[in-house]
């Protein structure tokens, strides 16, 4: 009888523990309350405040502390940005040569009448590195010295939402977890009072190609490890501040009604969910401070507003939305020792009209691009800061209407800062810009690479789940040496 009451006793406290964040999240509070009250909030700390990771000491002596992913949803055309083709421009209107693309995957223009479509904006060479780059995109032109371009990136997924699952986690597979989960659990957060990944979203140009959450989950990995997005107008996280009338006092008062249950049953109950949970209630806390003055940006110099293209916010508190704010909100988040941070500007999608419609999203995102890189390296921190620019894949050479469809075969990404050669290109597609035959380059070497210059030994960071050792890499991926310095 006695073993009964406790089962029962114990199934009923751990469904109230599961259930309810409010208790779990008060007794987290009070833990904060408590604490804060008999000691500076910098020094303020506990066991779940701050996940340090799991790889102490890295595998190799790391170039980056963190990772700024620019991520140019819908697929930007290599042929209007990093990849300029004359022989293609020649054959404009002509047929597409049958030994490029029999047998071939293609998108939407399967069983038509395939004809090139020459580059649509004239490319100029930039800087002293002399890297050929379209007038499309002026102001990436004005640090082509601290980029290095990447021409021979190919993926294996040809439509939108699975190539994004694949570029984010390794594979076409939902359920994965995202690199940036991946980087958190190995390396752990720089920070205690914002989330260690975090996710920012814009939008204009193109057909606004719709981004799933789980680009940026977990996965099978403790969901304390997956991206949080944050709004880039307005509340950046939507009940985040204490509700009107509640005070701190108040809060208290509350706590102390759970607090000992909840104790007792955590001393029973090893579940990392409720660890997660705790925890998260515990950061949400200290975010009513630290996400208010992040979004701040009335503190910037104006010629910093101005760099970025913001000067019209010089009184402003917050952003207003845009990828150019969000690129110095990025630069902020980089500075308060946020892990890996990842924009979404959804505006590249170009089926039709691609000559105006890359030109206008390249105006939307060119300047802040520049203007983040340039912000970095003044203060020092590129060197310790990966930054990478890309799409989930490339366009066709050939036309479909006065647009281009979806392509796997070979397409351009960028990438700059800590441990990256400057000034450099690597790769190539053939002369139609159809097919990467040079220094091939996977998503898989992508994600190795990126591990590596991490300190990460990309086939030592595992995970074992369903009797499986799983890694962002799977079973594939060599990292890129030669375009590192």
């Amino acid at each position: 009888m006695h073993t009964t009451q406790t089962s029962e006793s114990q199934h009923s406290r751990r469904a109230f523990l599961e259930h309810s964040s409010l208790g779990v999240g008060l007794t987290a509070l009070g833990s904060l309350l408590n604490h804060r009250q008999s000691c500076p909030a910098s020094e303020s700390s506990s066991p779940t405040d701050q996940w340090r990771g799991i790889l102490t000491p890295r595998h190799q002596t790391p170039r980056a502390k963190r990772v700024i992913h620019l991520c140019m949803a819908g697929g930007p055309s290599h042929l209007e940005t990093l990849d300029f083709k004359p022989t293609l421009a020649k054959e404009d209107g002509k047929p597409m040569p049958s030994s490029l693309t029999k047998g071939k995957q293609i998108a939407q223009l399967q069983g038509a009448e395939l004809r090139c479509l020459g580059p649509q904006h004239v490319f100029q060479k930039y800087g002293q590195s002399q890297q050929e780059i379209s007038t499309a995109l002026p102001h990436l032109g004005t640090i082509a010295d601290k980029i290095c371009i990447l021409r021979s990136v190919q993926t294996q997924q040809i439509n939108h939402d699975p190539a994004h699952t694949l570029m984010n986690t390794g594979s076409g597979i939902p359920g994965r977890p995202s690199m940036g989960s991946w980087i958190l659990y190995g390396l752990g957060s720089e920070t205690a009072n914002l989330p260690g990944y975090v996710v920012l979203t814009s939008v204009g140009g193109g057909q606004s190609q719709p981004i799933a959450a789980r680009q940026w989950h977990s996965g099978f990995l403790p969901s304390r490890f997956q991206g949080v997005p944050f709004r880039s107008s307005g509340d950046p996280v939507l009940y985040v501040n204490r509700p009107e009338g509640v005070t701190q006092r108040s809060q208290a008062q509350m706590i102390d009604a759970v607090k000992s249950l909840n104790q007792m049953r955590n001393q029973v109950l090893d579940d990392p969910e409720l660890t997660t949970r705790i925890s998260q209630y515990e950061m949400a806390f200290r975010m009513q401070t630290s996400v208010p003055e992040l979004m701040n940006i009335s503190d910037e110099p104006d010629h910093i507003l101005k760099m970025y293209g913001l000067n019209h916010l010089e009184n402003n508190k917050g952003g207003d939305g845009s990828f150019a704010s969000n690129c110095l909100l990025a630069r902020r988040l980089a500075e308060r020792g946020v892990r890996f941070i990842q924009l979404y500007h959804r505006g590249w999608d170009h089926h039709s009209n691609i000559k105006e419609g890359v030109q206008f999203t390249a105006n939307l995102v060119d300047r802040g691009c520049a203007a983040l890189v340039n912000d970095l390296s003044q203060r020092g921190m590129l060197d310790e800061t990966l930054v990478i620019w890309g799409g989930e894949f490339g366009r066709t050479p050939m036309a479909q209407g006065n647009g281009r469809d979806h392509h796997i075969m070979g397409f351009s990404m960028w990438m700059a800062g800590a441990g990256i050669k400057n000034g450099f290109s690597w790769g190539a597609t053939d002369d139609f810009g159809y097919q990467a035959i040079e220094n091939v380059v996977s998503v898989h070497d992508l994600h190795a690479t990126l591990l590596h210059l991490l300190g990460v030994e990309h086939k030592q960071l595992t995970y074992r789940f369903q009797g499986r050792d799983y890694r962002l890499t799977d079973v594939h991926g060599k990292v890129i040496h030669n375009i590192l310095s």
